[in-house]
């Protein structure tokens, strides 16, 4: 059977004016957003603090771009996850199975064994993210018609779930993880995941038929056919990696490298496949080519999103006074910034989509907003640089408006990316396109691995000069183009 129903079945009020399966979804994401967050406040400092402190010894920069190729390889994983949810189990099943994993990814870390448990805990949450992300948002717009007016508004909502968790995460697994050490902050990730796995299994009921089966299954022939591919597959691959561990090929350079070029070459050719495949049709088409420039002004906005767990996380820990207040500021908690104004805001944002209704900026000008907001956030880093010298720590006050900045682009682009997925994406390859998505993500943060090596105090100024000034530029030029692309967008606003 395929999960074709045009009309949603799930429960349509119950939570906020929305469909009652938001809560299941919007909690679910929450405890997973806070068990993730939490890992990545730490995780840089994990990496290349001193092994007598409890860290890795990882140098500082090796470490800025092992963050931002995990991060890639997380997000790239949500084409495999959209795969398996389209053909094989449905979203539904897929957000079960993917949390299992993240949960045992949380749970390597927490043991003190060296980078051996660091590298098994990133192959288990790069496979547990690609089936829980893509999926789950997947799902949030399964609740809803595809015309209705909710629909921005709820993924805000959701989005707002997201930052919950992601604000929670840094004072407590952020704190106990540089209080007192990082393996019991990882420990407590690895208990918000649990929680959240136990109420989706008890909210499920909420969600009606959304995700509950495969929109394009396999057939028994091509399972079969699956099976013997896939497991030969991840034969050679095992194969592959032990050869190059045991001949000494297999160096962290050569993973950034071959992940910065999967994550730029992943996206190229699934547009291609959408594009060239005869299960999408002549509007679907349309809609994926004004998808492109969306996903492009994606890539470059999370270009600087992303940074914020490595370059400015190590510009929080080295180049911030954190004393600056009258009392010691644990630098993970900067990672706060983005969630909290999310959670104030994005009500706002919500409540301002649907009073405008159809007067409501189109998506590729919120996009462009987006951009504009995302160069500005580095451009006012280049100030303390160029003010005070690198040789005085800055005022938190400029990093927190760096973060603000951001978070109010985010805030434009994101949610309603997400929704726009979820609208403009072909029939055949729904949670697909949804992958896809947070494919852009991956190509960002896999450019920016080959990028963040740059950034040091003496190269500060010119590297947020540069980077903030290119994104801003960007943006201008998406705001021009905006009508072009919307009309390419066959009535989807």
């Amino acid at each position: 059977m395929t999960a074709t129903a045009s009309t949603p079945t799930a429960p349509q009020k119950g939570f906020f004016g929305h469909p009652r399966g938001l809560s299941t979804l919007f909690f679910t994401e929450m405890w997973e957003r806070l068990s993730y967050y939490g890992m990545k406040s730490i995780l840089l400092y994990y990496m290349y603090d001193q092994v007598v402190k409890g860290g890795l010894g990882i140098p500082s920069g090796t470490a800025k771009a092992l963050v931002a190729v995990y991060g890639a390889a997380l997000y790239m994983s949500g084409i495999v996850g959209g795969w398996v949810a389209d053909r094989l189990l449905g979203s539904r099943r897929s957000i079960l199975y993917g949390g299992i994993l993240i949960m045992f990814a949380h749970i390597c870390l927490a043991v003190p064994a060296g980078r051996g448990a660091l590298y098994a805990s990133m192959v288990l949450l790069v496979l547990g993210t690609g089936l829980l992300k893509t999926n789950i948002s997947n799902t949030v717009g399964g609740l809803y018609d595809k015309q209705d007016t909710r629909r921005d508004a709820g993924f805000s909502i959701f989005y707002m779930g997201v930052n919950t968790g992601a604000f929670l995460a840094p004072f407590i697994v952020g704190t106990l993880g540089q209080k007192v050490n990082y393996h019991a902050g990882f420990s407590v990730a690895a208990v918000g995941m649990a929680i959240g796995l136990i109420q989706y299994v008890l909210g499920q009921r909420h969600l009606g038929d959304a995700g509950r089966l495969p929109t394009n299954p396999l057939t028994p022939a091509e399972r079969g056919r699956f099976s013997l591919i896939a497991g030969a597959g991840v034969a050679a691959l095992v194969v592959l990696v032990v050869v190059l561990a045991v001949t000494g090929v297999l160096t962290a350079d050569l993973v950034i490298n071959v992940i910065t070029a999967l994550s730029v070459l992943v996206p190229l050719g699934y547009f291609a496949v959408m594009l060239r495949s005869g299960r999408t049709t002549a509007v679907e088409r349309s809609r994926v080519v004004a998808y492109i420039p969306l996903f492009v002004a994606s890539v470059a906005f999370w270009f600087i999103q992303e940074q914020g767990a490595s370059v400015l996380a190590q510009y929080a820990d080295q180049r911030t006074d954190l004393n600056a207040f009258g009392f010691a500021i644990p630098s993970s908690w900067f990672q706060s910034v983005n969630p909290v104004v999310i959670i104030v805001l994005a009500p706002a944002f919500a409540a301002l989509w649907m009073k405008l209704g159809t007067r409501q900026p189109t998506t590729p000008r919120k996009f462009a907003y987006g951009l504009l907001l995302a160069g500005l956030s580095y451009l006012v880093l280049v100030v303390p640089a160029v003010v005070a010298g690198t040789g005085v720590k800055a005022n938190p006050l400029w990093l927190t408006v760096s973060f603000v900045l951001v978070t109010l682009g985010e805030l434009c682009l994101s949610p309603v990316g997400l929704s726009a997925t979820t609208k403009l994406a072909p029939a055949a390859f729904a949670a697909q396109t949804m992958g896809l998505w947070f494919t852009s993500d991956a190509a960002a943060q896999g450019l920016s691995a080959q990028v963040v090596k740059l950034y040091t105090p003496a190269t500060e100024a010119g590297y947020f000069g540069v980077v903030g000034g290119v994104v801003l530029v960007l943006g201008v030029a998406l705001y021009l183009i905006a009508p072009a692309i919307h009309r390419k967008m066959q009535g989807v606003d």
